[in-house]
């Protein structure tokens, strides 16, 4: 079983989700076009044809192009799912870690709006919000923590670039999320920061947490401590393209 040594989680056994979109454009009337996530010896990667026109910009920073009804990732094609296939897989990868924390950078304000809005027409947000404990923004959360640092930019590619002093293929929704992890492990937020910055579909277009709307009553959450782990076995449950598998 692979630990990791993720900060403010693992004695309760409360696992993380890192989780990330890559889509048609930055607007909100976009379409989700791959969504990854992993959590410890386990990834999930899956693409979906949009059903709105890639924009330029997104197909030159992803690689992702469509001809013709299919998908290509920089000229390769690639196994599609319907966007419902694709929802209820990622549900599915959360009920099997127990109602994970999920994880990702930027999401509050883009990737939970796209996921809600995806979920609400599947009829679909009653099974993710029943599978999750709730969700935490590592952007606002870097913030905070490194507000004594002037840097330039909160990018995740800035941030792996200062902390981590590393590059890697960004706008890939699988490389994302892995490199998230990496870098959730060298800022080891504490209990109360996350529990700070968790929010719900429903609650996440209320105003975040600041450091100075710090909670009056302890903040309740399922454990004491926030930190990766993984309850499952390290099964390498493989679907076509390996969508599904063990890192």
């Amino acid at each position: 079983m692979q630990k990791s040594g993720s900060g403010g989680a693992e004695e309760s056994g409360q696992s993380l989700v890192f989780f990330d979109l890559e889509t048609t454009g930055l607007g909100q009337g976009c379409d989700i076009v791959q969504l990854a996530a992993v959590s410890g010896g386990h990834s999930l990667n899956l693409y979906v044809i949009p059903r709105c026109r890639m924009q330029r910009g997104a197909s030159e920073v992803t690689g992702l192009r469509v001809r013709r009804q299919r998908l290509y990732l920089h000229r390769r094609l690639v196994l599609t799912n319907s966007l419902r296939e694709v929802l209820v897989s990622f549900i599915a990868f959360l009920r099997m870690l127990g109602r994970p924390l999920v994880v990702g950078h930027n999401i509050r304000r883009f990737d939970c709006t796209l996921l809600a809005r995806a979920l609400d027409e599947m009829d679909l947000r009653a099974e993710f919000e029943s599978s999750v404990s709730g969700c935490v923004d590592t952007l606002p959360l870097a913030r905070e923590m490194l507000r004594g640092r002037c840097l330039r930019s909160f990018r995740q590619e800035n941030l792996v670039r200062e902390l981590l002093g590393v590059s890697y293929k960004a706008h890939d929704a699988l490389e994302d999320v892995r490199t998230l992890r990496a870098l959730y492990d060298v800022l080891q937020p504490t209990a109360e920061l996350v529990c700070r910055h968790m929010f719900t579909l429903d609650t996440m277009e209320s105003k975040p947490a600041g450091t100075a709307a710090k909670a009056k009553a302890p903040c309740k959450m399922p454990g004491q401590h926030f930190r990766q782990t993984l309850k499952v076995t390290e099964s390498k449950a493989e679907d076509h393209n390996g969508e599904i598998s063990g890192l």
